[in-house]
């Protein structure tokens, strides 16, 4: 009796086999003709009795069930996650493993960067991160996921990202291979096969090869200004220091840095680090500039003032530069105005009144040639026509007053 049962449960055993074969055979030839929903519902037959199949079996059936959900790349995305989990079961079949991952690859380069150029992020950064599963070893397009969901301000996801790449130990160097065209005289970044290629034949000269930057202060720096973003400043700081430590000579670090302190409200942090980033970099007008904003702010108004100066010393166009120093010479005016109200009808409050009104023309005076500047530079300045507008009334100087009233109605009326 017992070898009986024996023997009926072999037979049913192997008639469970061949019908899983049947539907393995159903299933690759569906999807030989691309017909995938039928190949889905032969491998669904296979599903309840995957775990008695033997490992050759089952990898054939792993390797075509991702056939089936990838789909010749006409797969949703949650198809695919499915198809690229399937894909890391298959255990065998190692020639056509590569091959479906190739075509995998190809598949979702060819749509990531196509949303990419459409502008749909979103939709590419989806498809970089596949790429990545596919090929973990090409760690560059999880990089270009990240910084997709950084275009759409999908900071959640961003976050995840950038946090996988530093893991990984990503610094995105690569070594680069260029030669000069001998007939633009540029240099042209090429694959080395092409620019060997290119110099044998003589259209290139001087090949050479150097290692790209380092991507990875951007990668900590991009982490620091999301958690600013999102209020969490702390993590934001520790973050910028880490990314500081890879790159202590990095200027735009230093400057982020800056940016931080300040959305936090600690403007003496970010002076001192705005004045590290000027010895760095003592010919940009913009870092002095803004050490002239911080320095105004700080009711500095010598030291502001020389900043300023000195922005325009560099660029002599630096219109905001001109604005500013005229308005920190105007901010002046307020404790004249206060104490010429304060004063009595005595002889000596006469005598005073009349020195600081003399005073307080002085300052429009001085004021006056840095607005003019602006205006040359920037015909359609409102703020500095209407201030320049308002300054002749105010000293008496009718022509200019009514030649700069013109100016000011015709700038409002083109707005």
């Amino acid at each position: 009796m017992k070898k009986r049962i024996i023997i009926a449960l072999a037979l049913s055993i192997s008639a469970f086999s061949f019908a899983q074969k049947k539907e393995l055979k159903a299933a690759e030839k569906a999807i030989k003709n691309a017909n995938f929903s039928e190949a889905k519902q032969a491998l669904k037959q296979v599903e309840p009795m995957l775990a008695s199949l033997d490992e050759k079996l089952k990898s054939t059936y792993y390797l075509l069930n991702a056939e089936a959900l990838f789909a010749k790349g006409n797969a949703s995305m949650q198809d695919i996650e499915q198809a690229l989990s399937s894909l890391k079961n298959v255990t065998g079949n190692t020639e056509e493993v590569g091959l479906l991952q190739n075509d995998m690859l190809n598949s979702f380069l060819s749509k990531g960067n196509k949303a990419y150029e459409e502008k749909n992020y979103k939709i590419a950064s989806n498809y970089f991160e596949s790429a990545y599963n596919v090929r973990k070893t090409d760690t560059v397009f999880l990089y270009y996921a990240a910084a997709t969901s950084v275009n759409i301000k999908d900071y959640d996801r961003a976050l995840e990202l950038y946090g996988k790449l530093k893991d990984l130990g990503y610094t995105g160097i690569e070594k680069e291979y260029y030669a000069i065209d001998k007939e633009t005289g540029k240099e042209e970044v090429l694959d080395k096969n092409t620019r060997d290629i290119y110099v044998k034949s003589g259209s290139h000269i001087k090949p050479g090869e150097r290692l790209t930057e380092s991507k990875l202060p951007e990668i900590v720096k991009n982490i620091a200004l999301i958690y600013v973003s999102q209020g969490d400043n702390e993590k934001a700081l520790a973050a910028m220091k880490e990314a500081r430590a890879e790159s202590p000579e990095d200027i735009n670090l230093i400057l982020s840095e800056a940016n931080v302190y300040y959305k936090m409200g600690n403007t003496e942090e970010f002076k001192n680090l705005l004045q590290q980033a000027t010895k760095m970099d003592p010919t940009n007008p913009e870092l002095q500039y803004n050490l002239g904003v911080i320095s105004a702010e700080s009711n500095e108004f010598d030291e502001a003032k020389a900043y300023y100066e000195k922005a325009i010393e560099l660029d002599p166009d630096y219109v905001n530069a001109y604005i500013n120093i005229s308005a920190l010479i105007l901010s002046q005016e307020q404790p004249i105005i206060d104490e010429m109200n304060g004063l009595g009808t005595s002889k000596a409050d006469d005598k005073r009144y009349d020195e600081l009104r003399e005073k307080r023309q002085g300052l429009y005076r001085d004021a006056i040639p840095y607005l003019k500047k602006a205006l040359d530079l920037d015909s359609e300045n409102l703020s500095a026509a209407k201030t320049l507008m308002n300054i002749y009334s105010i000293v008496g100087e009718t022509d200019k007053y009514k030649e700069m009233k013109v100016k000011v109605d015709a700038i409002e009326g083109g707005q």
